[in-house]
């Protein structure tokens, strides 16, 4: 049992939570403080199931959908469908119930989450796609991973406001741009089986700019954001981490050095992620 339970874990790579749970603690926050929300422990136990539902529907759609891709390349023929550990028939209907948790527990939520629940998994399972069709297959990740804090402020307040896509349009850049990283990985695969990933599509060293390039307009939106939310000083404090977290990334990842791209990828954006929300959260208790 527990040998399934690890192999679930690992195929929906629970590990990478870090990068859009605290983005949607985020928004929770904000709603409450900022947007006068009601928090009730209740509420916040429905966005956090909501969460876990969408991402595991939407990473374990993508092995899925990329079960033979994976399997022809040497860097991923040992994740779990290709390797034999979950089978097709298993993930499917572990995508399925995941994918009605989320549109049941939107439900009791409140009836725009539950009207935009599906809106929700169309992005998250279609980017699963994308990367067969368009090379900004990135941006559509970023994207699904975004409605994280316009989804837990909706989920508070019950309406749109600016400051929760701001933070939206930031993780939509910021998750692009890392994700552009992480498939520098794959660039000669992805161009000999007709995938259209950034790296592949416009070259590495473009690609390393283009990355560049959005994480810059993410630390330019979130400065906005802090402005107009009236956040303190440990607002751009936090934001003054992750942004250098963001620097340090692009240093560790270069054109002729593809060595760390994995802990670029995961352990410096995990921990910009986890840093902003401790100060952003702050500054809006204290």
């Amino acid at each position: 049992m527990l040998k399934v339970i690890k192999n679930y874990l690992s195929f929906i790579k629970f590990s990478h939570t870090v990068f859009a749970l605290p983005f949607a603690a985020i928004g929770f926050t904000s709603g409450i403080v900022i947007g006068k929300g009601d928090f009730t422990i209740l509420l916040a136990v429905k966005v956090l199931l909501c969460m876990i539902f969408a991402r595991s529907a939407a990473m374990a759609f993508n092995r899925w959908a990329d079960r033979n891709i994976d399997a022809k390349n040497p860097r991923t023929k040992e994740r779990e469908i290709p390797a034999g550990k979950i089978s097709s028939n298993a993930a499917l209907a572990f995508i399925i119930f995941n994918c009605v948790g989320f549109i049941i527990t939107t439900k009791f939520i409140n009836d725009l989450c539950f009207y935009l629940s599906f809106v929700a998994l169309a992005v998250v399972l279609g980017y699963s796609y994308m990367k067969r069709i368009s090379p900004l297959c990135h941006l559509v990740l970023g994207l699904g991973l975004a409605l994280a804090p316009l989804g837990a402020w909706l989920a508070v307040t019950g309406e749109f406001n600016l400051l929760p896509v701001l933070f939206s349009i930031a993780v939509l850049t910021w998750v692009g741009g890392f994700d552009i990283i992480y498939a520098l990985q794959d660039i000669e695969f992805d161009k000999a089986n007709n995938l259209k990933s950034i790296p592949s599509y416009f070259g590495l060293k473009n690609a390393l700019s283009i990355s560049r390039v959005l994480h810059v307009i993410t630390a330019g939106i979130l400065i906005f954001a802090g402005i107009l939310g009236g956040f303190n000083i440990l607002f751009f404090i936090g934001w003054l981490i992750f942004s250098g977290l963001l620097i340090y990334q692009h240093l560790l990842v270069k054109s002729d050095d593809l060595s760390r791209v994995n802990f670029a990828f995961f352990n410096t954006n995990g921990i910009a992620s986890i840093t902003l929300a401790i100060f952003v959260i702050a500054s809006l208790l204290l």
